[in-house]
């Protein structure tokens, strides 16, 4: 299916937030997850569906000064 990723189209077979995550490499716990504009807790991940066009926002902190 085909998803947005952070402003960028992306093709993906995972059906769960959980497992499209770890499809596109993001493997931190220290990850903020927005599907279409909707904030989802990391505990709700894997219950979270997606489906083809869903916008999936991924935010992980920057280190450094």
């Amino acid at each position: 299916m085909q998803i947005t990723l952070n402003a960028e189209p992306r093709d993906i077979a995972g059906a769960t937030l959980s497992s499209a995550l770890t499809e596109l490499g993001f493997t931190s716990a220290a990850i903020a997850t927005a599907l279409n504009g909707r904030f989802v807790p990391r505990e709700a991940r894997e219950a979270t569906t997606l489906k083809d066009g869903d916008r999936l926002e991924v935010l992980a902190p920057m280190q450094g000064g």
